[in-house]
């Protein structure tokens, strides 16, 4: 940014120049600041009467500059941006006001002096001394002259001239080029590389010389020893020779791996062979405790239940009679669901030693069925993740704890030891190693504990950080749209010493994002380090180039955000010793609450809607080299001691679209990798993943499914005086989705709907239930996203369900996005998830029994059993409220369902009120006049739709299937769009008036769209408490697609026959096994008594709502 041109913020956010015009509160205050949305364009933004009017800056071919001003005002051109500023000094050019006051850009805070990457010093020269500009200049050309000079005492009297000359020219002008590279952060060596290839110009004569001995020696080794040893495998992947300069030393090395998989070694690239492991558990059969053994051998596919160790291997279930795992909450049981001989289910319970020996069980069988699956792409993997900050040393001999999860925290029992994961990630800091002298360190490593040869999918360095993705041989086909990128935020945003890289891929039907960061150190920076971390969010390049409103929160199904964030704990100084005590006694959970990462993270400045596992381990840093036993949290400098206390500044964190499937295997830190003074960090993640999908049926001509979204309303927190529009992308859609304009309101009393019908590619439910709708709220004016948000379809499985989620721009939150959506699938059967292998026994102790329930609470399981299977659905009794499928929703109150799941996290769901209700978006201040609402999809105009590459043209016009069934303007808008009848769902319920209110919005000014509620809706009061009262009845117990989903209907469903146009035939889901069929023996006497009495007390709520004389209790 030129100093000349104070006004020019350069890349700040939207967000901030409203801030900054904000503060100015002078009407003609103004600034510039590049374009979100067009590459090498800018935007006015001028503030008056209190709100932003915002206007685009473009270039035409001539890099001429014109404003996009006010209809009938002629357009100018400008060659620099100070002429154009000057003449819209003037007034009457087309503005809302003419310019008058230039808002400055804030003066960031100074950092110290950051070294550039270590040069090649001369071995036989001084140092060079002083501190002045020219000491990298200089340190390049000594490097060129240091070597030269040694050139001089080499003989290469031997060499042709013309590498002779190739040599010395290289060291004489190119070398420092190079080197300059090096430390802008580009470690390629591209002059270095033009060298070598014209020196190894002639090697194809010598293949050329050589190739008839290797041929002559691959036929031999061809060529059978014996009649029934087989021929030695030396085709496909192994063929010795290839005619190419790069590849003269492979032909010997593959001969040499023939040999080795004739004798039944093949260099690791055989699958991984999981020994018997054998646990010892208890058993309760009348009462009677008994020890017994299970015995599970992967390779065969078999669990052996024997009484002794050592006893008769006689009774065993195979893996497909293996039906479900059901884990207990308060103690390591488990449940065995076995189907025997006869096809019916036999249940077995077994008490382990710990919860992590049980773990480690679930995981092997697992394993087991995952091997064994007839399936042929997975439907679920596991990914290791791991941070270190190297230290700038080499690492120890052996680094196999690291990826082993062994150490402190939350660590891998040792019975899954053997078990590989499907990718590794690795990302370092301070990595002192060359990129493949660090790659070779970790396959070996890996290949030495798994007998893998691990395959690399990518990599990224940017000075001192590094990331390497690797994976098993057999996903190298299922991976692909492998990109990388780096950013830096060094000193000026210009150095790499600090900064991020990241690799982004699809693996099958499942994106994937990892982005390994190094933030500014500093226990007094964390501002910066936000500041880094909005950078980062806002410029790494990854993923879907096409999702261009979106940064990379929302580009991936699954996002892991680590490395050294360099967040301490905020104590003084003097407290160190008091942090290493309590860090002794492992009270960890008091030195949390005072981590500045978690502090930052629950006041929404850093990292919004990412999660975290618990953290159980010590602090990762500031050790003793060679030790992990004492902390130097002092440090010697010239201005004084500097103090770094013991802190968690390596982490590790994920972000993941709603209602889909991840849980986290273990998160920890090593104990016996000392060479640095931070500790490796170690994560593993059980991750759901959706196939390429291939329909069952062939490819059917037209799509007959829907998704249909009304009744949206926007709540926007801005000061943005300008029309907005909301914009569908997905996957499952041919072309991105564009809804009509709609005005500010400034409390209209009209109301607004959105109603657009989208037309998936495939409608067949196995494909469009794992599918999710990016949806970004643009602004008419600069074609910028004020907000983004995703909605998962599974949501919409059963019925029209209604949602509410939180938009967010660059990691900051933007407002909120309420409506409705449909979901119409064509005919199909799901198949049963490998995740859906295991579920959780989830407690109801703290749910209160509601008066006539006592009965059947009597007779009923003391816990409830609920599918854990999606990210984020988690329940707390007590009233707490359980976590929905969007990011961050309001509380809801009433006896609602709660929701099991293995990450018992805080959250909030959905409400049922819609935002409709004034309340949801009142400011603090509680006045009408401070809210500003935006209409959407007004003026009756089909929705347009942009093509996706994917997919290619969607046809002539460019105007979607169902585009007749827009809205039609002339319709009363006193009442919100119903449910389609043509998708057969239930018609959704009136609000619900004892809801308390969405919490109050930050104070600023909004830009809203809201809709007007009709008169018969109780809306809460705004002073009502914001957590729900304690539950009064057992919550109820939706199915894991409901995923904290609002449900429009508190009804029962009418049967299939009685609703109209709906098809008898409904979508077959995985049959789960913990139905009251299911129960204990012991139970099953008296279940028909409790059957009775749930139908005498649901009688007269069914029989309020049935009019069909037909329909029966049965």
């Amino acid at each position: 940014i030129s100093p000349c041109l104070p006004w020019h913020h350069g890349n700040i956010t939207r967000s901030k120049a409203e801030d900054l015009l904000s503060k100015a509160a002078k009407d003609g205050s103004f600034l510039l600041r590049d374009s979100e949305s067009i590459q090498g364009a800018y935007a006015l933004c001028v503030l008056y009467q209190n709100c932003v009017y915002t206007y685009r800056i473009l270039p035409n071919e001539d890099r001429k500059l014109s404003v996009q001003a006010s209809e009938g005002v002629p357009i100018q051109l400008f060659s620099v941006l100070s002429d154009l500023v000057e003449t819209f000094y003037s007034p009457n050019m087309g503005l809302a006001t003419h310019l008058q006051f230039p808002v400055q850009k804030e003066e960031e805070p100074e950092e110290e002096a950051v070294k550039c990457p270590p040069q090649l010093p001369p071995r036989n020269s001084k140092e060079i001394q002083g501190g002045d500009s020219r000491g990298s200049e200089l340190a390049c050309s000594s490097l060129g002259d240091t070597y030269l000079q040694r050139l001089q005492h080499i003989d290469m009297s031997n060499l042709p001239e013309e590498h002779q000359k190739s040599i010395e020219e290289y060291f004489h002008t190119s070398v420092s080029l190079d080197a300059e590279q090096v430390q802008s952060g580009n470690p390629s060596l591209p002059h270095l590389k033009k060298l070598t290839m014209g020196i190894c110009k002639q090697l194809n004569s010598e293949i050329s010389r050589t190739l008839p001995t290797l041929e002559t020696f691959q036929r031999l080794l061809d060529q059978q020893l014996a009649p029934g040893i087989g021929r030695l495998r030396t085709q496909g992947k192994n063929t010795v020779v290839r005619k190419s300069p790069s590849n003269t030393v492979v032909p010997f090395f593959q001969a040499k791996t023939a040999v080795f998989e004739w004798a039944g070694y093949d260099g690791g690239h055989r699958r991984s062979l999981i020994p018997p492991i054998t646990f010892e558990v208890k058993s309760e059969l009348l009462g009677l405790t008994t020890k017994m053994f299970l015995k599970v051998d992967v390779e065969t596919g078999k669990i052996y239940f024997k009484k002794y160790k050592d006893g008769p291997e006689d009774k065993y279930f195979v893996h497909n009679k293996i039906l479900q795992l059901v884990k207990s909450q308060k103690v390591a049981k488990l449940v065995i669901m076995l189907e025997t001989e006869k096809e019916k289910t036999l249940r077995k319970e077994f008490v382990f030693d710990d919860t992590k020996k049980r773990e480690g069980f679930c995981q092997l069988l697992q394993q087991m069925k995952n091997k064994h699956s007839d399936k042929p792409e997975p439907d679920m993997i596991t990914v290791f993740v791991g941070t270190w900050n190297m230290g700038n040393a080499s690492p120890p001999h052996s680094i196999a704890s690291w990826f082993q999860c062994k150490g402190q925290g939350k660590t891998r029992d040792d019975t899954a030891d053997h078990i590989p994961h499907d990718i590794y990630v690795f990302g370092t800091q301070e990595d002192p190693l060359g990129e493949k002298e660090w790659i070779d360190t970790l396959k070996s490593a890996l290949r030495g504990t798994t007998n893998i040869s691990f395959k690399q999918i990518a990599t990224q360095t940017l000075w001192n950080i590094r990331i390497v993705v690797l994976a098993k041989p057999e996903h190298e086909n299922r991976i692909s749209h492998i990109f990388s990128d780096s950013v830096k935020t060094g000193i000026a945003n210009a150095l790499g010493n600090k900064g991020a890289v990241g690799v982004s891929f699809m693996f099958n039907g499942t994106s994937f994002g990892f982005v390994n960061s190094h933030l500014t150190s500093g226990s007094e920076k964390k501002i910066r380090r936000n500041q880094n971390y909005v950078s980062i969010l806002r410029f790494l390049n990854l993923g879907d180039k096409k999702l261009n409103p979106f940064d990379i929160t929302h580009r991936f199904t699954h996002l892991f955000w680590f490395g050294d964030l360099n967040y301490r704990i905020e104590l003084p100084s003097t407290e160190a010793e008091s942090i290493v005590t309590k860090i002794k006694q492992q009270q960890y959970q008091e030195l949390l609450c005072r981590d500045q990462l978690t502090i930052e993270k629950g006041e929404e400045k850093v990292f919004l809607h990412y999660d975290e596992e618990e953290i159980t381990f010590a602090p990762t840093y500031r050790f003793e080299r060679d030790t992990r036993e004492r902390y130097a949290y002092t440090k010697a400098k010239a201005t004084g001691t500097k103090y770094n206390l013991p802190s968690w500044c390596d982490r590790v964190l994920r972000k993941s679209y709603p209602l889909v499937h991840v849980f986290c295997q273990s998160y920890g830190c090593t104990n016996d990798i000392m060479t640095s003074d931070h500790s490796p960090v170690f994560s593993t993640f059980e991750v759901g993943v959706a196939s390429q999908f291939v329909s069952k049926h062939g490819t059917p001509i037209t799509s007959d499914g829907g998704i249909k979204f009304m009744n949206c309303v926007a709540t926007l927190m801005t000061k943005s005086k300008t029309k907005f529009f909301l914009e569908y992308h997905s996957s499952c859609l041919e072309k991105f989705v564009k809804s009509s304009e709609g005005e500010n309101q400034d409390h209209s009393d009209g109301s607004s709907r959105v109603f657009l019908k989208l037309v998936p590619i495939i409608s067949d439910p196995e494909y469009l239930l794992d599918q999710h709708i990016l949806l970004c709220v643009k602004s008419t004016d600069c074609d910028e996203s004020y907000g983004e948000g995703c909605v998962a379809l599974r949501a919409a499985e059963s019925s029209y369900t209604e949602f509410h989620i939180t938009l967010t721009h660059h990691g900051e939150r933007t407002g909120t996005l309420a409506g409705g959506v449909q979901l119409r699938t064509s005919e199909g059967k799901q198949t049963e998830k490998l995740y859906d292998f295991i579920k959780v026994e989830r407690d109801d102790s703290g749910a209160s029994k509601g008066k006539g329930l006592d009965l059947i609470n009597k007779f009923a399981l003391p816990s409830d059993i609920t599918n854990p299977s999606y990210m984020g659905v988690g329940f707390k009794s007590g009233g707490v409220t359980d976590r929905g499928w969007s990011y961050s929703m309001s509380p809801k109150s009433g006896s609602g369902g709660g929701f099991g799941g293995r990450d018992q996290t805080h959250g909030n769901t959905s409400p049922k009120k819609t935002a409709n209700d004034r309340s949801a978006v009142r400011s603090p201040t509680g006045k009408a006049s401070d809210n500003v609402y935006v209409c959407l999809g007004l003026g009756g105009k089909p929705a347009e739709m942009f093509d996706n590459p994917l997919y290619g043209s969607m046809g002539k016009g460019g105007v979607p299937r169902g585009a007749k069934d827009q809205p039609d303007p002339q319709r009363s808008k006193d009442q919100l769009t119903p449910p389609d009848p043509i998708f057969s769902f239930t018609k959704p319920s009136d609000q619900d008036p004892d809801r308390p209110p969405v919490p109050t919005p930050r104070n600023r000014s909004y830009t809203c769209s809201e809709t007007k509620p009709p008169s018969s809706v109780n809306t809460a009061s705004a002073s009502a408490p914001l957590h729900p009262p304690t539950y009064t009845k057992n919550p109820v117990k939706p199915s894991r697609s409901e995923g904290g989903m609002v449900q429009t209907t508190n009804r029962p469903h009418l049967p299939m026959k009685s609703r109209p146009g709906q098809a008898d035939i409904t979508p077959t889901k995985p049959k789960d096994y913990r139905d009251s069929s299911e129960l204990p023996s012991k139970l099953h006497v008296e279940w028909w008594l409790v059957s009775v009495t749930a139908m005498l007390v649901f009688l007269p709520l069914q029989t309020s709502f049935c009019t069909n004389s037909s329909l029966h209790m049965h």
